[in-house]
């Protein structure tokens, strides 16, 4: 018999069971497709992520605090320390800390107490990335005032740290500034190139000088220490270390007393000093005037005052001693050699000197507008005679001319250290002048090249090298820096002139000394002296000031110094501006050198 519900009041069915059911089936389903679907994100992340996120945890556990290694030290000749490092205090931050709100105070805070805009701050951050777990420095050198200050708001900035580091030092300041240039943080775009040799945010490199020239081994290997901290940033222990590795000392050349006397000669002109080893090219000094202090490129950040005192209107950065220059009546040592050379003058020629000669309807003056009479190469060479000279190179030709410039080792770098730094000069010829003028070569371009002027360019050092010629009897020396430079020590390039050729040079030489435009350096002070005087025509702003050389060696009969004083839109003639200058520093290297053998005169008589 079947049984029968009884109907709810109003005549309606129970559908509350019904709706309980859907609902429950929905968020059953619900459920089972979230589960598979965080289990599916999770084996995803674990099996296809793993390792990048444990990457990015153990980077948020483990900092690196590198350590930045010792640049090695220079020294001089004879040990005297030229380059060292010191220590002061700097500022890092943790960039994967500072990307909080608490920014905004640390910031501020920081911006105010070391004097740096803070969007400066951010920048070096930024660069640096978020999720970068080193260090970073912000500003370095800082001041008692601004170490306490630091101390007294720690509460405030958190993971702001202060460390010790190593910077580069110069203890003679301004004197060898050209010499042993400057360090530098890395720019943008170096850092973009060097990144690939481990340069990283912050490194110094060098920029200049011995310290870019020899960047390599001076620099050092970064070390560092790996440490785990906790969700504070607090260190908890130190996971491992690598000590860093300095940087390797070095020895120059140099010698710091003879430098130091280059420098006192040359004063306040601007121009330049190089003095070497004519027998192997060793550079013993290098001045070059305008100069500066390298020590404040190891500033955080230049002042105004730092700027001017290097980007003046007389360029302090530029070498003097490695730019180029018309080099005047110093030249006349390879007219002579071409000449010679040639075969179309005899060693014993005699040329009539003039006031001046007209040459394709211009005239070309002697420098003391009347001439010498009669004279032989010595004599010529003795009293600069322009005339001798002018009648040489119509004889000779250009070509000639040219071709014994060159191989005297003008118009190319010498080889020396600073390539990146030396001026290679110009030696015009026929090419050039097409090129550059639209016109042909001239009787009176080679005219004009003879005594070392019109096109022709040349640096110190080049002439230097040049006067080593005929100082060593006849070999090019290539001029080196690095003590331990043993490849240019022994490297020696034979002119090839004939004997006959390097007495010629060498007694004319001697006898501008002896009786000659250079009888400053005849003195019993120092030893016999061998030199030539000159003096280039030159304008600046439109007003005549004339450049004036020296370049000298002595002994004459056995050259242990070699030194050439170049002085730059001095006005003067280089007998009585430069000679003087290298007088002083040859009485004081002999006088050092062999005590008691050279004296100076009673009452300066």
């Amino acid at each position: 018999m079947a049984t029968f519900q009884p109907t709810p009041l109003g005549g309606k069915k129970n559908t509350r069971t019904v709706g309980r059911n859907y609902q429950s089936i929905f968020l059953i389903i619900f459920t089972l497709l979230m589960t598979t679907g965080i289990s599916v994100r999770l084996a995803y992340l674990q099996i296809m992520e793993g390792e990048y996120y444990r990457k990015r945890a153990e980077s948020n556990r483990i900092r690196m605090i590198p350590k930045q290694p010792e640049r090695g030290n220079i020294f001089d000749r004879n040990g005297k320390l030229l380059a060292s490092t010191r220590y002061p205090r700097s500022v890092y931050l943790w960039p994967m800390a500072h990307t909080k709100p608490s920014w905004t105070v640390v910031g501020a805070r920081l911006s105010k107490i070391l004097e740096i805009p803070q969007d400066e701050i951010e920048k070096k951050l930024e660069d640096a990335g978020a999720n970068s777990s080193s260090l970073i420095r912000i500003a370095r050198d800082l001041n008692e005032a601004q170490i306490t200050a630091i101390k007294e708001y720690e509460n405030e900035l958190q993971n702001v740290e202060i460390h010790t580091e190593a910077v580069r030092y110069y203890p003679n300041g301004r004197q060898l500034a050209h010499i042993l240039g400057y360090t530098r943080e890395l720019t943008a775009e170096q850092l973009q190139d060097k990144k690939k040799d481990g340069y990283r945010l912050g490194d110094v490199i060098g920029q200049m000088g011995i310290e870019k020239a020899y960047e390599t081994s001076l620099r050092g290997e970064w070390g560092g220490q790996q440490v785990e901290v906790d969700g504070a940033g607090r260190p908890l222990r130190v996971l491992g270390e690598k000590q860093a590795k300095p940087g390797n000392d070095i020895r120059l050349t140099i010698d710091l007393d003879m430098q130091l006397a280059a420098e006192k000669a040359l004063g306040n002109r601007n121009g330049a000093i190089v003095a070497l080893d004519p027998k192997n090219g060793a550079v013993l000094a290098m001045v070059s005037h305008p100069t500066f202090d390298p020590n404040i490129f190891s500033k955080q950040k230049l002042t105004q005052k730092d700027w001017e005192s290097v980007q003046g209107a007389d360029h302090p950065l530029v070498n003097r001693a490695i730019s180029a220059f018309p080099p005047a009546s110093t030249f006349k040592i390879v007219t002579t050699t071409a000449a010679l050379e040639s075969g179309k003058f005899a060693p014993n020629t005699v040329l009539q000197t003039y006031g001046s000669l007209t040459v394709g309807g211009t005239r070309f003056g002697e420098w003391n507008h009347a001439g010498f009479g009669p004279l032989g190469f010595v004599g010529a060479m003795q009293w600069s005679s322009d005339t001798f000279f002018y009648q040489i190179a119509k004889g000779v030709g250009g070509p000639t001319l040219i071709k014994w410039t060159r191989k005297y080792g003008f118009g190319q770098k010498t080889g020396f250290e600073f390539a990146s730094e030396e001026a290679k000069g110009l030696v015009p010829d026929e090419e050039w002048k097409q090129k550059v003028w639209k016109m042909p070569w001239t009787v009176g371009d080679s005219i004009n090249m003879s005594i070392g002027q019109g096109a022709l360019l040349t640096t110190p050092l080049q002439v230097a090298v040049m006067f080593a010629v005929p100082a060593n009897g006849g070999d090019r020396v290539q001029p080196h820096i690095l003590k331990d430079n043993e490849e240019a020590k022994s490297w020696r390039e034979t002119v090839h002139m004939k004997p006959s050729t390097v007495k010629i040079l060498r007694d004319g030489l001697r006898k501008v000394i002896s009786d000659g435009t250079g009888k400053v350096l005849n003195k019993p002070t120092i030893p016999p002296v061998a030199g030539k005087s000159g003096t280039a025509e030159a304008w600046k702003r439109g007003v005549k000031q004339n450049h004036t050389w020296f370049g000298a060696y002595a002994p004459a009969d056995n050259p242990e110094i070699l030194i050439v004083a170049f002085t730059e839109h001095s006005g003067g003639g280089g007998g009585s501006l430069a000679a003087p200058m290298i007088l002083k520093i040859m009485e004081d290297h002999f006088q050092r050198k062999y005590p008691g053998k050279y004296q100076k005169p009673v009452n300066g008589q």
